[in-house]
């Protein structure tokens, strides 16, 4: 069994996309219904910066979606690749749910860049710069991670926002709180507590501004039944339902993000194939959590065709 891997903030890079646009006539169309559908130069912002302005929350998560789905969408017109046909599930990391879901159809292409706008600004809206904060967990697994947060809270939210693999749990809250828990790392058995270059503190309680907000937008957007189930972040349990899916990423923008669980109950389920489209950040976190597992990244032409000839 096979399942297709979608990645989340933070694999995005300058450059991003340019060599599939300038390869593939199929990719350059994808990253202009992108363009068209946000009224934005995005697509230009991804090939050559800022490195300020990409990584903008707003424009980082339809850019991270935008570069998967190219990737996918040059396999299926060049390759005559059928996702329904080769996958079993879908399944992506935060905003790489929306990208999982775009991909099995449950959401076109501009239904999709205009939700991760949205949520982009509703998440950086959600929270004053500067009050909240996000820090990785090296060396934790989420017994430790959660223990260390309850220690560090002292009335302020710190909590478990993403539970990556078992060595790498991120948490996130209020400041103050944050830089208590890195500070305590040692305390708890921890390795290293690294605070993250976001502007926000995702996935977690002070994010509900923001989930309101796609409440809103989700209760109108058009939604399909998708053509595999998707593996639900909240749940790490696969959806097929539309309504369920939308009630599970209202719930996704301030819960946990169950990677490692949603990986393992993957592997239990039967899927032995993990294949990421448009970025090389979740494969390690497949092998740590599943080792026998196998795991193929596709992120350039040549990365394409391989998989082509594999798959």
């Amino acid at each position: 069994m096979r399942a297709f891997l979608f990645p989340g903030q933070g694999s995005q890079s300058v450059g991003m996309g340019k060599a599939l646009a300038e390869a593939s006539p199929a990719a350059k169309e994808l990253f202009q219904e992108v363009d068209d559908a946000l009224n934005q130069h995005l697509f230009r912002i991804m090939m050559e910066g800022p490195e300020n302005d990409l990584t903008l929350t707003e424009n980082a998560q339809p850019a991270i979606m935008a570069n998967a789905l190219a990737t996918l969408r040059v396999m299926q017109r060049e390759g005559g690749f059928s996702l329904a046909d080769k996958g079993d599930y879908v399944a992506g990391h935060s905003l790489g749910e929306y990208s999982a879901l775009c991909a099995a159809e449950a959401f076109d292409i501009a239904t999709t860049a205009r939700l991760l706008k949205l949520r982009g600004q509703a998440m950086q809206a959600a929270v004053p710069v500067g009050m909240g904060a996000m820090a990785a967990l090296l060396g934790a697994d989420i017994e430790k991670a959660q223990a260390l947060a309850d220690a560090a809270a002292q009335g302020e939210v710190c909590t478990v926002a993403n539970d990556n693999d078992p060595t790498q749990v991120v948490i996130s809250g209020h400041r103050g709180a944050i830089e208590r828990a890195v500070a305590m790392v040692k305390d708890h058995g921890i390795k290293r507590g690294v605070l993250l270059p976001v502007s926000a503190p995702f996935h977690c309680p002070l994010m509900q501004p923001a989930a309101d907000a796609m409440a809103d937008a989700l209760g109108k957007a058009a939604i399909s039944a998708p053509l595999l189930p998707v593996y639900a972040n909240v749940l790490a349990a696969p959806v097929a339902d539309p309504e369920e899916i939308k009630a599970r990423l209202v719930e996704q923008v301030t819960g946990r993000v169950r990677w490692r669980e949603s990986v393992a109950a993957m592997w239990d389920a039967g899927v032995t194939d993990f294949v990421e489209l448009g970025g090389k950040v979740l494969g390690p976190m497949v092998k740590r959590i599943a080792p026998d597992a196998r795991v193929t990244s596709i992120v350039t032409m040549d990365d394409i065709e391989a998989a082509l000839g594999a798959i």
